[in-house]
């Protein structure tokens, strides 16, 4: 199978979208990610998938930690900002939740420590054990076949 017939199957998956947030040295960096699951209750582990290629990874290396923020249905802007689609520079107010940046009126703002990674493929998955978590009402911005929707 080719890689277009590939990635075509997978977007028929319909997912949430997150944007994961990491800092050094005061710098803070985002990155959007649709590649995001519970792992375990106990203890409470998420998984993220970066690419190899991705700055994000580098930097979580060196972090050892990173913030996920759970996007609502009025944050298309933000995904597609830390997706790289938006070109034009921005200044993020970022919210702090236990220390670390998030985005502000997220759905979900959580923190976690890097628990594990392992490289696959050409991606590395962090299994991050959770610090902390606050959750917010509202509706998710949700991705499907390429393109944002939301849930009706």
């Amino acid at each position: 199978m080719d890689d277009r017939l590939f990635r075509t199957a997978m977007g028929k998956f319909a997912t949430g979208v997150t944007v994961i947030t990491t800092e050094i040295g005061g710098t803070v960096h985002g990155m959007t990610a649709n590649a995001f699951v519970s792992v375990s209750l106990d203890p409470k582990l998420v998984l993220v998938s970066i690419g190899e290629k991705a700055n994000m990874n580098q930097l979580i290396k060196e972090s050892g930690n990173f913030a996920i923020s759970v996007l609502n249905d009025k944050q298309e802007d933000m995904s597609a900002y830390f997706a790289g689609q938006i070109k034009e520079e921005r200044n993020i107010d970022f919210g702090r939740f236990n220390g670390m940046p998030v985005i502000k009126d997220a759905l979900v703002n959580m923190t976690c420590n890097v628990h594990n990674a392992v490289i696959a493929g050409d991606h590395t998955l962090y299994i991050g054990e959770v610090t902390d978590l606050m959750v917010q009402d509202g509706e998710p911005l949700a991705f499907f076949n390429g393109k944002y929707k939301k849930i009706i």
